[in-house]
C-alpha cells in the first residue's frame, strides 16, 4: 500500500510503538560501582554499550530489587557521579488521538512509580553511596517511539496528517495547539534516512525511526545532564544565600591566627572544594560521550542541549562559580591581611619585650 494512501493516513490509523520514560535521581556525591557489583544483594546485567560511550564512564545496570510490581521498568542504571536512572517502557497499539488523550495520565502514574522504584534501589545501595540522601533532585524525559512497520508512512504525510496530535502529545495537552506553537515544535524535526522523523521538544520527543536504540541512550544521557546541572545550580543558590546572610563570611577568631588558623578547615576552603567538586563532576559527565564521526547523533544531541537548555544551566553555574570564586578571594585576602597584621603585632611585641629586658638589664 502506498504511504500516501488516505486509508493509511486516516485519523483512525492504528499505530504501534512504545512510550519510553526516563527518570533520574541524584542520591549523593558518588556511588562506588565496584562495591555495588560485588554485593550479594545486587543482581547486575550485561548490556551492549553504545560505541559513543567511553568505557570508563560506563554505568552499572542492575535488576530492580525484588519483590516489586513494576513490570514496565525496562532498566535501572547506576552512575558513579551519584545518580540512579530508570527507564520505563509502555507499549501501545492505538490511534495517535487516543495516545494523546492518555499521555498525561501515563506520565503522572510513572512519576509516582519511579519514586517507589528508585527508593527501593537506594535502600540497598545506600552503604556504597558517599553523602547518601534520597533524593536531592529528580528529572524526567519522555520519548514516544512509533513503529515504522508494517505500513511505513512518509514523514511529510505524518506531519501533514498527524502534526496536531504529535505536538499536543509532546506538550501533554489534549487540545490542539496554536499554529505558532505547532510550527515552533515541528522546526526541530530531523531524520537520517528519507523515511525517518524525530521531533525533539522540551519535555518529550517523537521518534519514527527503525534504528532508535542508540537514540534512546542519548535521551537518557541528556536527562542525566539536566538533572546534575539543575542540582548544582540549586546547590550554588543555597551556598550564595548563606553568603548573603553572612553565615559564611564570619570566621572564628582562630582562623585568623598565623600558623594555627591555616591548619584548620575554613569556609574559604569549603568554597574552594565545592568549586572543584562541581567542575570535576561536570567534566566527567561531558566527557562521557564522544560523538566525533557521528554527525547525525551530534545534531540530535545538540537539539537536546538546546531544548533542555543545558547551555543555559551551564552558563548559570559558571556565573555562580565565578561569584563564589570572587567571594573566596575576598575572604582569603581578608584572612591573609588580618594574619599579616597579627604577625606584625607579634613581632612588635617581641621587639618591645626584648627592649624592656635590655633596659632592665642595664639598670641592674
Amino acid at each position: 500500500m502506498s504511504p500516501s494512501n488516505h486509508d493509511t493516513a486516516s485519523p483512525e490509523h492504528i499505530f504501534s510503538g512504545n512510550i519510553y520514560i526516563f527518570h533520574a535521581f541524584d542520591i549523593g556525591d558518588e556511588i562506588n560501582l565496584d562495591a555495588v557489583e560485588n554485593s550479594d544483594k545486587i543482581i547486575t546485567r550485561s548490556y551492549n554499550v553504545p560505541k559513543f560511550i567511553k568505557k570508563y564512564h560506563t554505568p552499572l545496570e542492575i535488576d530492580l530489587p525484588h519483590p516489586h510490581s513494576s513490570s514496565a521498568c525496562e532498566r535501572v542504571r547506576l552512575h558513579n557521579f551519584g545518580t540512579i536512572s530508570l527507564t520505563y517502557k509502555i507499549p501501545f497499539d492505538d490511534t495517535l488521538d487516543e495516545v494523546k488523550e492518555n499521555i498525561e495520565a501515563i506520565k503522572n502514574r510513572f512519576i509516582e512509580q519511579s519514586v517507589i522504584d528508585a527508593g527501593s534501589v537506594f535502600k540497598i545501595i545506600k552503604p556504597f553511596v558517599k553523602k547518601a540522601k534520597f533524593f536531592h533532585t529528580k528529572s524526567s524525559y519522555m520519548a514516544i517511539q512509533v513503529d515504522t512497520e508494517p505500513n511505513r508512512l512518509d514523514p511529510n504525510v505524518l506531519k501533514e496528517n498527524y502534526s496536531n496530535n504529535i505536538v499536543s502529545m509532546l506538550r501533554f495537552e489534549t487540545e490542539s495547539l496554536s499554529e505558532y506553537q505547532k510550527e515552533d515544535i515541528l522546526d526541530s524535526a530531523i531524520g537520517y534516512f528519507k523515511g525517518d522523523l524525530i521531533i525533539v521538544d522540551t519535555d518529550a520527543a517523537f521518534i519514527y525511526d527503525p534504528d532508535y536504540q542508540e537514540i534512546l541512550y542519548l535521551f537518557e544521557f541528556a536527562n542525566l545532564q539536566s538533572l546534575e546541572l539543575r542540582f548544582f545550580d540549586r546547590l550554588l543558590d543555597q551556598k550564595l544565600n548563606l553568603i548573603y546572610e553572612e553565615k559564611v563570611g564570619k570566621l572564628p577568631f582562630r582562623a585568623y591566627l598565623p600558623f594555627i588558623g591555616s591548619t584548620r578547615k575554613s569556609p574559604v576552603d569549603e568554597l574552594g572544594q565545592l568549586k572543584v567538586d562541581i567542575q570535576v563532576i561536570i567534566e566527567r559527565m561531558e566527557s562521557s560521550i564522544k560523538l566525533v564521526g557521528e554527525p547525525y547523533l551530534s545534531e540530535l544531541y545538540e537539539l537536546l542541549v538546546d531544548k533542555l537548555d543545558l547551555d543555559g544551566w551551564r552558563k548559570s553555574i559558571n556565573q555562580k562559580l565565578e561569584i563564589i570564586g570572587d567571594i573566596q578571594s575576598v575572604i582569603q585576602h581578608k584572612v591573609d591581611s588580618i594574619r599579616g597584621d597579627m604577625l606584625e603585632i607579634l613581632i612588635i611585641i617581641l621587639i618591645f619585650t626584648e627592649l624592656l629586658v635590655g633596659l632592665f638589664g642595664m639598670h641592674k
